[in-house]
């Protein structure tokens, strides 16, 4: 039942209030970033129109593409779409190697994929928006949610509308988020029984231009009950509150935190992180503004001011093509008009630019993402020696997205499929007794990057015996060489499938032995014939010989 003027409301309002006035500067920097990057999302300060023209401000488009390129990297680094980007596990590594264990933790894992990219969710759509706002404002959030008939729906949030609190270890327990409903919106939502008057009267009217304002709040449920099945027995409290009115729409609970807020990088005392944009803001500003400076130099170039003689006797002068302009020179053919010459050096303008440019695309990550394109034909060493170098640039960035973004949507996830009955059945005993904690192992192109160190060790480590090989051949049976190649494939994110199991390589093996076997047998053969034929006809000659009679044989 919605209260108005309920007390948990009103704490709720109190709390909000305080959270927006502590962000003014930030809405102030975005807006600044949005205005010249993402000028779609630049609504921070003043909400705009829709359809309203938002480019005025943009004269150069450097970095805007960069914004999009650090995206689009990002999610093919991250999440890309055509892979599985992780897999679960369990933290006791013995458990691992348990093959039930396995077998399930792979099909529940399927099963998310499955779940998270069917096209209702919009999953990859709505996770590129983050990746921009990321990119552009060093904050982005997104909302795992679930609907009847739809199952998991992704929805990228507009960080206009987040207002976050970090606890005690610096990671984001709360948040309120505010935005607005059409009152038909709002009947979906939460249902019009309850519904207060105003709102009923525009559902009557069919009023679907009239936007209400809410606040979603979500945070750590201090006043949870120990064994309650509702939502007061859950870890997670929400709010939803119709500001017309301060009417609590509902009280809910969450098993899991529906928001997950990531930062790009934070200060040690700022909640919101700052990301690329917010480094190179001045940059981007001056090249803004060095482009409408060289706009004018160029068009001045092309068509110059002209110089006039003061008496005025060229008043009916034209400029247009074709045109007679009487007495536009003196008797000795001089030019009684001249163009202004402003001494523009466009050349350098060009090269200043494309300096300030650089600086927007490295801040960007654009020419560390290009590392391997440009450069085809490495070796299989230079290769991984570049994939070690850009790891080791990328980790601590991507890193925290892992943290922050994509381990709480995998929670999210597991958590809203389970309730729904959608993951296998059949728990493996192991499992259960484990408690059912499983722990996520990430195999993203960025995390076979990070691993990239151990596969430059491995061909170093041959390159280094091979000349010792030479001397002592002995020496390579330190070596495991089916374990070098697993390991690199791995590394090297080669598909499993094009691995053979231990037990089929072992029959591959058995059989090769017995086929060489009888290689063997059969190169013998012909020499055995040879052999016998030739025994034979030593008999059949020695048969053919007349005894002599040796002379103690006639005395007998």
């Amino acid at each position: 039942m919605p209260m108005m003027n309920d007390s948990r409301a009103a704490e709720m309002i109190r709390r909000h209030e305080a959270l927006k006035s502590a962000r003014g500067n930030w809405n102030t920097m975005w807006q600044e970033i949005a205005d010249r990057i993402l000028p779609r999302q630049a609504e921070f300060v003043a909400k705009r129109s829709a359809g309203e023209k938002r480019t005025e401000r943009q004269f150069d488009s450097t970095a805007p593409l960069a914004l999009e390129r650090f995206a689009a990297a990002m999610a093919s680094m991250l999440t890309p779409s055509t892979q599985m980007w992780h897999r679960l596990r369990v933290l006791d590594d013995d458990l691992n190697e348990d093959h039930a264990v396995r077998v399930y933790l792979d099909e529940v894992n399927k099963t998310l994929f499955r779940a998270r990219y069917r096209p209702a969710s919009n999953f990859s759509s709505q996770l590129s928006e983050v990746y921009m706002s990321l990119g552009a404002f060093g904050t982005g959030a997104i909302l795992v949610d679930e609907f009847p008939g739809l199952g998991l729906v992704y929805k990228a949030i507009h960080l206009a509308e987040i207002y976050v609190a970090e606890n005690a270890a610096g990671r984001i327990d709360t948040v309120h988020r505010e935005y607005e409903y059409t009152a038909r919106q709002i009947a979906q939502r939460f249902g019009t029984e309850n519904l207060p008057d105003k709102i009923k009267a525009a559902l009557e009217r069919q009023d679907d231009q009239s936007k209400y304002t809410l606040i979603h709040c979500v945070k750590p449920n201090e006043d949870r009950i120990t064994g309650r099945m509702d939502y007061r027995g859950r870890p997670i409290a929400s709010y939803d509150i119709l500001l017309e009115g301060n009417v609590l729409l509902r009280e809910s609970g969450y098993r899991t935190m529906p928001y997950a807020v990531s930062r790009y990088v934070t200060s040690a005392r700022e909640v919101y992180g700052r990301g690329p944009a917010a480094t190179v803001l001045p940059d981007i500003k001056m090249v803004n503004e060095m482009e409408k400076t060289t706009i004018r130099m160029g068009h001045r170039a092309v068509d110059p001011p002209l110089l006039l003689q003061s008496d005025g006797a060229l008043t009916s002068f034209q400029a247009t093509p074709g045109a007679l302009n009487w007495g536009g020179m003196d008797d000795s053919g001089n030019p009684a008009v001249r163009p202004l010459e402003t001494g523009g050096n466009l050349p350098f303008a060009f090269e200043m630019i494309d300096a300030k440019r650089k600086v927007i695309q490295d801040a960007f990550l654009v020419t560390l993402f290009q590392i391997l394109i440009e450069s085809p034909s490495m070796t299989a060493t230079e290769a991984l020696l570049r994939a070690q170098e850009k790891g080791a640039l990328l980790a601590p960035t991507m890193g925290r997205q892992q943290t922050e973004l994509l381990g709480p949507i995998i929670e999210r996830e597991l958590d809203i499929l389970g309730r729904a009955g959608q993951l296998p059945e059949e728990v493996p005993e192991a499992l259960i007794e484990l408690g059912g904690q499983v722990d996520v192992e990430y195999t993203s192109p960025l995390a076979r990057l990070q691993r990239s160190e151990d596969g430059v060790a491995i061909l170093r480590t041959i390159e280094a015996i091979t000349p010792i090989a030479q001397v002592d051949p002995s020496v390579l049976d330190n070596l495991d060489p089916d374990a070098i190649v697993r390991e690199l494939a791995e590394i090297n994110g080669a598909p499993s499938k094009i691995l053979r199991d231990k037990k089929m390589v072992e029959q591959v093996r058995a059989q090769r032995s017995e086929q060489a076997d009888a290689t063997q047998l059969l190169e013998a053969a012909p020499v055995a014939a040879n052999a016998a034929k030739s025994l034979a006809q030593a008999e059949q000659i020695a048969q053919q010989i007349p005894r002599t009679v040796l002379p103690e044989q006639i005395g007998a």
